[in-house]
């Protein structure tokens, strides 16, 4: 019976190595590149080890053929998706420059390697980039500020407009590059406040976070959450949005108010905010959020009337 299991658990990992090599450029596989990768090839080499020894010592049967032929597969489909995606990369890099351009104002990318983002970049293959945790981890803000300052150096030599560089700087249980910036608490810690006073120190958080992304280099920020928290306190089954947490407050005008002044104070660095989420992560399908860029939209559809002149004609929602 343990044995019957063991040969079971190895047809099925090795499904799942072939399924992992053929998907290894997927943006959800990225966390195996560099070890993970090395970790996939080697346990499929282990396992063709103990397989050949297996058959050298009790013969080879066709059952024991076709898994011996599946743990091949893993090295070998993350080779062919290797080649598929260097030439798709290719083709991209050799687009013409008026349709790299029509179509690269559209796209903001994140990205681990400044080799392969700054073609890109010069290209004008991209709009932006968006920096996050891996961008700064073990390395100093200094380094993170050179590298965004020579992008925008090949954006200049390249005769094209700015790069937006974004990041999702919240506050509370978002704020993906603390450290090295301050990690400030979440807005939604503001709304007991007397009405004055938070909105007040609504906007120091954002010039505070509009003062040290400036310093990066980075001109966007993915925030303020502007969705209504739902009624609800805390519902256990979201592991995604966290939206309790996150959201300000579920009173349309606190949430008009501190993030007006929010965005006063990111605005007053030359940082450009985001309101979000688009349609709403909160509650009602009745709630809306910046449905278009024009002014006159965001104020005749925000929670509580954003006000004129909020926001300027720079994205965004999300």
């Amino acid at each position: 019976m343990i044995k019957q299991f063991g040969i079971l658990a190895l047809w099925l990992s090795g499904l799942g190595f072939v399924f992992a090599g053929v998907d290894i450029n997927e943006p959800y596989l990225i966390s195996l590149h560099g070890f993970g990768v090395a970790g996939l090839l080697s346990t499929s080499l282990a396992v063709l080890i103990v397989l050949i020894a297996r058959a050298c010592r009790n013969g080879l049967n066709i059952a024991g053929s076709l898994l011996f032929l599946l743990w091949c597969l893993p090295a070998l489909s993350m080779l062919s998706a290797d080649m598929a995606f260097e030439v798709r990369k290719q083709n991209v890099l050799q687009t013409d420059l008026v349709r790299a351009h029509s179509l690269g104002q559209h796209f903001i990318v994140g990205y681990s390697s400044f080799d392969e983002v700054l073609p890109l970049v010069q290209k004008g293959l991209i709009a932006g980039i968006y920096i996050t945790r891996h961008n700064i981890a073990g390395r100093t803000a200094a380094a993170l500020k050179s590298e965004i300052s020579a992008l925008q150096d090949q954006r200049r030599i390249a005769g094209l407009p700015p790069l937006m560089v974004a990041a999702d700087q919240e506050g509370g249980i978002v704020s993906h590059l603390s450290p090295p910036l301050t990690a400030l608490p979440a807005l939604s810690t503001l709304a007991g406040l007397p009405g004055a006073i938070r909105a007040e120190r609504a906007e120091e958080f954002g010039r505070s976070q509009g003062k040290q992304l400036a310093a990066l280099g980075i001109n966007q920020d993915f925030a303020p959450v502007l969705d209504l928290r739902p009624k609800a306190s805390h519902n256990r089954f979201d592991f995604n949005t966290l939206i309790s947490q996150r959201a300000i407050s579920d009173d349309p005008a606190t949430v008009a108010e501190l993030g007006l002044a929010y965005v006063r104070g990111l605005d007053a660095f030359g940082v450009g905010a985001t309101v979000k989420h688009f349609p709403a992560f909160g509650v009602g399908a009745t709630v809306k959020h910046f449905p278009a860029r024009q002014r006159g939209a965001a104020e005749a559809n925000f929670p509580g009337g954003l006000g004129k002149g909020a926001v300027d004609d720079r994205p965004l929602m999300h």
